[in-house]
């Protein structure tokens, strides 16, 4: 289902997360996991903004998606397609990944 992710986040945030190498690697990640096939950036209402058109496989990746900006970016993400609805067993699938994020990133606190 071909979901589209608008994202931002704020400036200073987002320059920590710059000078620490995380935006690179929050993107990289998105890149090859999700393969869009459409990617935009901007600057909206002061923010670092963007957009990402995805084929999303199953709606229980919703949270893996979002978490990887929230977690990773500090960010505020919108979900628009035609799948962004799980059932509730999804919602449990689309929970296992945190021990992995939590790897990803090192991270025992958000530090930013």
């Amino acid at each position: 289902m071909r979901v589209m992710i608008k994202f931002a986040f704020p400036v200073e945030a987002g320059n920590a997360a710059i000078r620490d190498g995380k935006v690179e690697k929050v993107f990289q990640g998105i890149v090859e996991e999700l393969k869009p096939e459409a990617a935009y950036f901007f600057p909206e209402r002061g923010e670092r903004a963007g957009l990402f058109v995805v084929d999303m496989k199953e709606s229980s990746q919703v949270a893996e998606i979002a978490e990887r900006f929230f977690f990773g970016l500090n960010a505020r993400i919108e979900m628009v397609g035609n799948g962004a609805g799980r059932p509730p067993e999804g919602i449990v699938r689309g929970t296992g990944h945190y021990s992995a994020l939590r790897v990803m990133f090192s991270l025992t606190r958000n530090p930013l």
